[in-house]
């Protein structure tokens, strides 16, 4: 397998790194001529949440000479469950600040090149171009396709990872011999149909086995070893602890990597129907929590309907509020009150702006969104209520 750093682009190793790296040189396949080539490569990571987390550690420790990061979160106690570049004392903080002085306490020789910015279709193809791979960690499905374009229009492997609950996804995308993202997934699925790791949880420990095997993939990649995923997609199974791999061939007509007809990078959020899914959601009749409880306060009566599924209501439980899931909504309706103010919630206000569409499809009229959901709720009315 060829290598993406040529001999002329590695870079020598001081005595301490011949220390420190000792392990890999021992071993035929990297040896001193890989380890230098590790330190002469760029990586870009696109994340560092819980897939970026691991990937970051690793790819750092194993002696990456530069490492791009790029988020703009900051670190909320929510990630700490999974994120382990991250700790207690960082909650507040930037998650590139925290992202950087943790690699330096990893390996003081990796320069970090922080990029503190939102990965847009503004940005994307400048980022993507300063590096010889990407590391994907992000976390919806826009922000994958603007990876995935950017990666085939740069001619950058894109080192793709996924998770959700138990089930982790792993390949190598955007090289000159293999698929890429849109080869396997022409469409995005539509706007809700899958619930975001918020929404739908995710094992702790998962994207560390994820993100650890996009580093090692990256590794491969830089090193010229082994046999990377190009072609084939890893499926993770944490909960029934099995791993399969199914074959990837490109499309012929994919628009990015087979016909070419992709030229420039596009509007994502429309592409994935975002746009429309949240002009949708503005369209419901609105009422905030605060607004809410001041009508209970009045002394009116509407009736919380709380669409969200059991166990998110072992985490952060509405007051008086009757518990029936999205999924089961149009069973309950024949039994809900068309004499009553309905005011729908969920934790985001996603769900419920659905549930109230579907409400006045079935001829509701006394029917509102709590907007924000319980997020909102306990930023407005009972800050005591668990975030999630």
């Amino acid at each position: 397998m060829a290598t993406l750093i040529t001999p002329q682009r590695e870079a020598a190793l001081s005595h301490q790194e011949l220390t420190r790296y000792s392990r890999h040189l021992l071993l035929p396949e990297v040896g001193p001529e890989g380890q230098r080539k590790l330190k002469a490569a760029r990586v870009l990571l696109i994340g560092a949440g819980g897939l970026g987390s691991p990937a970051a550690l690793y790819l750092a420790a194993a002696g990456i000479g530069t490492l791009g990061i790029v988020d703009f979160d900051v670190v909320d106690v929510t990630n700490l469950q999974r994120q382990v570049l991250h700790g207690t004392s960082d909650v507040g903080r930037s998650k590139l600040a925290s992202a950087i002085d943790r690699l330096r306490e990893i390996n003081p020789y990796v320069q970090v090149e922080p990029h503190e910015v939102r990965f847009s279709r503004d940005n994307a193809l400048d980022l993507v171009g300063r590096y010889d791979l990407v590391v994907d960690g992000t976390d919806n499905f826009a922000t994958r396709y603007l990876v995935n374009d950017a990666c085939v229009l740069a001619g950058v492997p894109n080192v793709y990872g996924s998770i959700f609950r138990f089930d982790g996804q792993v390949s190598v995308f955007c090289t000159a011999e293999g698929p890429c993202y849109r080869c396997l997934y022409p469409e995005p699925p539509p706007p809700g149909l899958v619930p975001s790791c918020a929404e739908g949880g995710v094992l702790g420990v998962l994207p560390g086995l994820v993100g650890t095997l996009q580093a090692s993939e990256a590794l491969k990649l830089i090193l010229g070893i082994g046999d990377p995923l190009i072609g084939r997609l890893l499926l993770v199974d944490a909960l029934g602890a099995r791993w399969r791999t199914l074959k990837a061939k490109r499309n012929p007509q994919c628009p990015a990597c087979g016909t070419r007809t992709l030229t420039t990078l596009i509007d994502y959020d429309q592409f994935c129907g975002i746009n429309v899914a949240s002009a949708a959601a503005d369209e419901v009749p609105a009422i905030t929590p605060r607004e809410f409880v001041e009508q209970r306060a009045r002394g009116q009566d509407p009736l919380l309907l709380d669409v969200r599924e059991p166990h998110e209501i072992l985490v952060a439980e509405y007051p008086d509020a009757q518990l029936v899931p999205l999924g089961s909504l149009g069973e309950a309706i024949p039994a809900l009150p068309r004499d009553r103010d309905i005011v729908v919630a969920c934790r985001s206000g996603a769900r419920s702006a659905k549930a109230v569409r579907q409400l006045q499809a079935a001829g509701f009229v006394r029917v509102w969104n709590l907007e924000g959901g319980i997020l909102r709720w306990s930023d407005e009315v009972d800050p005591s209520i668990a975030k999630y």
